[in-house]
């Protein structure tokens, strides 16, 4: 845990704290930055966890699932089979698989709808929620490994997995929703990072990077093709500025295999690597390269156990796609 108050500070000229008279009592503690910006970061409010300290999330109240939609095992207490993320083509499990994939996107789009100036996170959880057990399905990340909502919000620093909040998003927030749906016993997941208002020039170009190595990633996919490729890929994009910026890529969080398991076989790295793992038709994966403005990626966890910012404060953006590899090539689900 490197990045406290003090260390964050580096970035400013004068931080200073806003506070507001019915700030909840598990709104975080925010610094925003002024006109200075010595580090070339941009200007935007920092994230940074409630003080005093709370740990876990046992204190945050879960929204309730009707009884009628069925849930993933591990909200039972089971564990998921994990598989090798291979599913089989031309059947029920593609066609169930698409499905998830279809709804995961429409809610993505129905989230990036509410993104507003003076909404709060929260808010967005709670509408979210509501459109996806509407649809007969349950939010994914709802009670997986104990994470307390139905999606996850990262907002400027935040690299990823962000808690929902009343934090109202600000006019320059940059903020990524990661969604993730379970129906008809398959999970479909992908992800956005949305501009809140007006976001200044660097904020901006590394949304727009962020996408473009997504597409840089999937590009390479197709039977017979190398998961080490995406990697290479995304890795090849970045080693040149981008409109006279660095940026980077976090090498701690990786896209993964999925299907009837939330999280399985394979891990999709998207940095350089050696992994020798060729993709098959039936393969399904993410992609979801998680962008740093500036060359340090490196990332610590607040005490909540789940939300991971950035060491040094610079912003993260981050964009998600389901890819199906078949006969003839790979197709984006999401």
């Amino acid at each position: 845990m490197s990045c406290r108050a003090s260390a964050c500070s580096k970035l400013f000229f004068t931080p200073t704290r806003r506070t507001r008279l019915s700030t909840p009592p598990i709104q975080r503690r925010r610094f925003s930055t002024p006109i200075n910006d010595p580090e070339g970061l941009g200007k935007y409010s920092v994230i940074l966890p409630e003080e005093p300290f709370v740990f876990g999330v046992s204190h945050i109240k879960n929204r309730p699932v009707p009884a009628s939609i069925i849930r993933p095992p591990y909200v039972e207490g089971f564990k998921e089979k994990k598989g090798n993320g291979v599913i089989e083509l031309g059947g029920k499990e593609e066609e169930r698989v698409r499905r998830a994939a279809r709804l995961a996107r429409d809610t993505r789009n129905y989230a990036g709808s509410l993104v507003k100036v003076g909404v709060t996170t929260d808010a967005i959880d709670e509408a979210v929620h509501e459109f996806i057990v509407g649809h007969g399905a349950y939010p994914s990340p709802l009670l997986y490994q104990g994470f307390p909502k139905s999606l996850c919000t990262s907002v400027n620093n935040i690299i990823v997995h962000g808690i929902p909040d009343e934090r109202p998003l600000e006019d320059g927030d940059i903020v990524n929703i990661d969604i993730t749906v379970y129906l008809d016993g398959y999970h479909g997941d992908t992800s956005q990072t949305f501009l809140v208002g007006d976001v200044d020039d660097k904020g901006r170009a590394l949304c727009t990077l962020t996408n473009t190595a997504l597409k840089a990633g999937i590009k390479v996919c197709g039977p017979g093709k190398h998961f080490r490729d995406i990697g290479r890929a995304i890795h090849n994009l970045m080693k040149k500025p981008y409109e006279g910026m660095d940026f980077s890529v976090s090498p701690q969080f990786t896209g993964h295999g999925i299907g009837r398991a939330f999280h399985t076989l394979p891990w999709v790295l998207h940095t350089w690597n050696e992994e020798p793992e060729v993709m098959i038709p039936g393969h399904c994966f993410t992609i979801e390269p998680p962008l740093v403005h500036g060359t340090d990626p490196r990332a610590w966890i607040f005490p909540d156990g789940w939300t991971a910012s950035t060491e040094n404060c610079a912003r993260s953006a981050q964009a998600e796609h389901m890819i199906l590899i078949t006969e003839k090539g790979a197709e984006v689900l999401t």
